[in-house]
């Protein structure tokens, strides 16, 4: 038996609709028979995030500690497995076992109640981070992956219609600046596996390495587009230019194009939220954008 928790139950329905309530009814019986399958037994309480439920198991044939990480798969996590893959554990959470079909995930079990968020100098913890997207997008995208090029043709063609949804005429103008940093960029998109959602929350503390990254939603691209979720999580005004500088140079990037991606990273925020029906931009990206068009 495994317990659902009342707030991944109310996040599936919101975001997902009758999808989701379809995954939610599903849950136990999926659990049962990846269990059954890969010769598991439940260890503990399970936990959740806003689209997935983690439950902490041991292996039976070794008492192994993992997790069975289930999900509703979509275009963003359906890499997932081929990415942690890829990527062999150098960074990441290590893949032990992997179902395409459904998405569900056997990961090797980390510390979740430790996240990178919880240092409190929050510029050791963006030098850890950096230190990780250097290695994690050392990796050519393996075949099949998103592909950044196709997202950034798509926002393009978005924005015209999209933008009128915001109130503020500065705004759109600065969606249409992002825009145009994106389109001199555009054409080189690059082919390295991406996190695409690298932010301090989603790294965690582990044996085997002091930190290790969980929950990319993979994609293959130029890095710089890697860069903004570590300036907005934990915001800082003060820290924006010295996080962006330190992360360009960990990941040995030439400036003016990741910045060029960071502003694509923002237009692609902005579009979602406009689409959402927000009004308004986020206030701590909007400064981003602002401070890295200055520079």
């Amino acid at each position: 038996m495994i317990d659902i928790p009342d707030e991944l139950v109310a996040s599936q329905v919101r975001f997902n609709g009758e999808a989701g309530r379809a995954f939610v009814a599903e849950l136990p019986r999926r659990a049962e028979e990846f269990a059954e399958r890969w010769g598991l037994r439940v260890a503990g309480p399970s936990l959740h995030g806003v689209a997935s439920l983690v439950v902490p198991v041991e292996r039976a044939v070794d008492g192994a500690p993992a997790v069975l990480k289930m999900q509703l798969l979509d275009e963003e996590n359906a890499g997932e497995g081929s990415a942690l893959r890829t990527w062999a554990g150098d960074g990441a959470v290590r893949l032990l076992e992997h179902d395409p079909a459904t998405g569900t995930l056997l990961l090797e079990r980390l510390d979740h109640g430790r996240h990178l968020s919880a240092l409190a100098d929050s510029r050791e913890a963006t030098g850890v981070l950096a230190g990780l997207l250097a290695r994690l997008s050392s990796a050519a995208a393996p075949e099949g992956m998103r592909r950044l090029g196709d997202l950034a043709a798509a926002m393009q063609r978005r924005l015209p219609e999209v933008v009128e949804e915001l109130a503020d005429e500065g705004e759109r103008r600065l969606l249409a600046d992002c825009s145009a940093a994106l389109r001199e960029v555009a054409g080189e998109p690059g082919d390295r596996l991406l996190h695409w959602d690298l932010h301090f929350d989603n790294v965690l503390a582990a044996e085997r390495e002091p930190w290790l990254v969980i929950d990319p939603k993979p994609l293959a691209g130029d890095p710089g587009f890697e860069l903004l979720p570590a300036l907005w999580n934990r915001f800082d005004p003060g820290e924006v230019l010295w996080r962006f500088d330190l992360m360009t140079e960990v990941l040995g990037l030439d400036r003016e194009r990741a910045r060029a991606w960071t502003l694509g990273r923002v237009l692609q925020n902005g579009l979602w939220e406009a689409e959402e029906g927000e009004d308004e931009l986020d206030g701590s990206q909007v400064f981003i954008a602002r401070t890295l068009l200055a520079r």
